[in-house]
């Protein structure tokens, strides 16, 4: 597992080496001046304020909204759990695009974060959920006995146990702001990923572009020692295997119409105003539209290169994820981080990597499906 997760971080490495070459070939004046102007403080600033105000938000509705699916007697809990995992089948920028066209107003740092919430939100649902379906109910349960309220023991038993679910769905949230590239292009809200396109629209593969996405790194470097401090070395443990009974479901009583809300709101935001301009504009266009024979041939590709990554990409993670469960400390870290890092990076400057080295040294691979898929 341990060489298997090795080789995995060193070939993760890749369009980081890419980077520091462009680095060191562009000389350290050039570095600074492409690195150390305005334009690159004010993308920080933004990156900044982007992630102070989507990670919070995200978290606090994530947790919420697993309480309510796994913890009271909502009804129809599976079937709303089932809408508000459902956004991660839609790319963000077909969000920011419906909303685009509904509400044109919404757009800046306002209009980022709501898409980008509204997009990123289960990555924090899913693992918190999945904990608050198995968290052993007997320490609730002691607590109550103590008379300890309901609040309290949410706060002082339910919520520490939270903790790891909660920082690894907050990464991945903070790693897809840092990257993502479309969602804020249609916002209009300048990040380092947008600029990192203009520059290479501007002049192709040029030194901005590279250098830029340097600076990004270190933006997921600085991202990732918050997750490790706030995820800590503190770990659970109990001496049995804990009570198998389910936890006892909360009523809602006079909260139901409010918890309804939250969660109409949510789906609604999430799902109901993308399907519904979707189908607006496939009703406007009618069926002239539907060229099935270029259709269908980029469908059954889609699907062969989603399938093949998917398969692959499971397969290369679990080395790494028995390591962080299993065998968890400093070498881990760092394998995980050479893991992690990549999820920050636009896919331009993945893509840029894998080009300079197979047209150098693997020509064969040049644009062939075996390198997408790596990719």
């Amino acid at each position: 597992m341990f060489a298997v997760a090795t080789v995995v971080a060193i070939l993760s490495l890749i369009p980081l080496g890419f980077i520091l070459a462009v680095a060191v070939g562009s000389g350290w004046d050039e570095i600074v001046r492409l690195v150390f102007r305005p334009r690159v403080g004010e993308l920080l600033q933004n990156t900044l304020w982007l992630e102070a105000i989507t990670l919070p938000v995200s978290v606090v509705l994530g947790v919420a909204l697993a309480w309510l699916t796994e913890r009271t007697d909502l009804r129809g809990a599976r079937w709303w759990a089932a809408l508000l995992v459902a956004p991660l089948a839609i790319p963000a920028f077909v969000q920011s695009y419906a909303w685009n066209s509904v509400l044109p107003q919404l757009h800046g740092l306002a209009g980022a974060v709501v898409i980008a919430v509204i997009s990123y939100l289960p990555f924090v649902y899913l693992p918190v959920a999945a904990q608050l379906s198995r968290l052993d109910p007997a320490l609730e349960d002691n607590a109550a006995s103590l008379g300890k309220a309901p609040l309290a023991i949410f706060l002082r038993v339910v919520l520490p146990q939270l903790r790891l679910p909660i920082c690894a769905g907050a990464l991945l949230v903070g790693l897809h702001l840092l990257g993502e590239y479309g969602l804020f292009v249609l916002m209009r809200y300048d990040t380092f990923a947008t600029a990192i396109v203009d520059q290479f629209q501007s002049v192709y593969n040029g030194p901005a572009a590279n250098l830029l996405g340097g600076v990004l790194v270190l933006c997921c470097v600085a991202l990732l020692g918050l997750e490790a401090a706030a995820r800590g070395d503190r770990r659970y443990a109990r001496l049995g295997s804990g009570a198998a009974r389910q936890p006892r479901r909360h009523p809602l009583g006079r909260w139901t119409v409010a918890a309804l809300a939250l969660l109409v709101v949510t789906a609604g935001a999430s799902l109901g105003v993308t399907l519904a301009t979707l189908l607006r504009w496939l009703w406007i266009g009618g069926a002239s539209i539907w060229q099935l024979d270029a259709i269908g041939a980029a469908l059954a590709q889609t699907a062969g290169l989603a399938l093949a990554a998917g398969a692959i990409t499971t397969l290369l993670a679990m080395p790494m994820a028995w390591l962080t469960v299993r065998a968890p400390g400093k070498v881990q870290r760092m394998l995980e981080a050479a893991h992690l890092y990549v999820g920050a990076l636009p896919g331009l400057i993945v893509a840029l990597a894998l080009v300079s080295i197979t047209v150098r040294v693997a020509l064969p691979l040049y644009q062939t499906a075996a390198t997408l898929v790596f990719a």
